[in-house]
């Protein structure tokens, strides 16, 4: 693990490479924006496994706030991931040397990675369950997670992977549940977006409905594929990972042809 210095904060990244051994990028790079509650760590061995079937180097990093980054301090507002996509994301790949990644994004991520890919080039896009319109059944799920974080040992799962379990949840979820928040969309940015992208989404996901991957496939420019999972939940990266690191490994191969 190593710590990177950006806009003041101090967030931790991993480099992966596909024969197992940690370096530096020599290729096209895989960059791994994590989910609300995400970090290094909770992604597993998910960005190995990908590096290892798409023969690219990885990089995998936990945003200000999550994993062993710094504490977040203050409440998020409601444009928090338009400043990780245009403030943050942007310092990590200059820092780091990253240019024209394939950003592989789930949840928070990937709708981060569709703002970012909205004004920056990238090679691809993997779009793993985005949001980009708010939906009732992402706030009730969201609001449930509140509870369960309240009253239940959701708190010490939290803190496996992350050393601030109470900011990080927070900052998650009350910006979420912020009455502000109800109108954010970025549906405008789409058409912007001219890169390839695969979407992929559970059927059972609890967070959103397929209207999201339907409009963010409508939306964009470039060519866009839609995978569907049933029996999958939010998080296609667990509940199905053999489909899962399939699809995108195929994804990246005709991308970099």
């Amino acid at each position: 693990m190593a710590y990177l210095c950006v806009a003041g904060h101090r967030l931790e990244y991993e480099w992966l490479h596909p024969d197992g051994q940690r370096a530096l990028a020599q290729g096209p790079v895989l960059v791994f924006l994590h989910e609300g509650l995400g970090s290094v760590a909770l992604w597993k061995d998910f960005p190995q496994r990908v590096a290892q079937a798409a023969q690219c180097a990885a990089l995998v990093y936990s945003r200000y706030g999550h994993g062993k980054s710094d504490r977040l301090v203050g409440a998020r507002s409601v444009d928090y991931m338009h400043r990780e996509a245009l403030e943050t994301l942007p310092g990590v790949l200059d820092g780091l040397g990253v240019s024209d990644p394939i950003l592989i994004g789930h949840s928070d991520g990937a709708s981060i990675s569709i703002i970012f890919a909205a004004s920056n080039t990238v090679q691809g896009l993997v779009l793993m369950a985005p949001h980009v319109f708010v939906e009732d059944i992402t706030l009730a799920s969201i609001a449930q997670a509140r509870t369960s974080f309240e009253t239940s040992d959701l708190g010490a799962k939290v803190a496996r992977y992350h050393d601030h379990p109470t900011a990080t949840f927070r900052g998650w979820n009350d910006v979420w549940l912020h009455p502000d928040f109800r109108s954010w969309n970025i549906e405008s940015m789409l058409p912007s977006i001219t890169a390839p992208a695969l979407l992929i989404q559970g059927e059972d996901d609890q967070y959103g409905s397929a209207a999201q991957v339907e409009a963010t496939a409508r939306g964009v420019r470039g060519p866009a594929q839609i995978l569907m999972l049933p029996r999958c939940g939010h998080s296609p990266h667990v509940d199905e990972p053999a489909l899962t690191i399939e699809a995108i490994a195929k994804f990246v191969r005709e991308t970099n042809r």
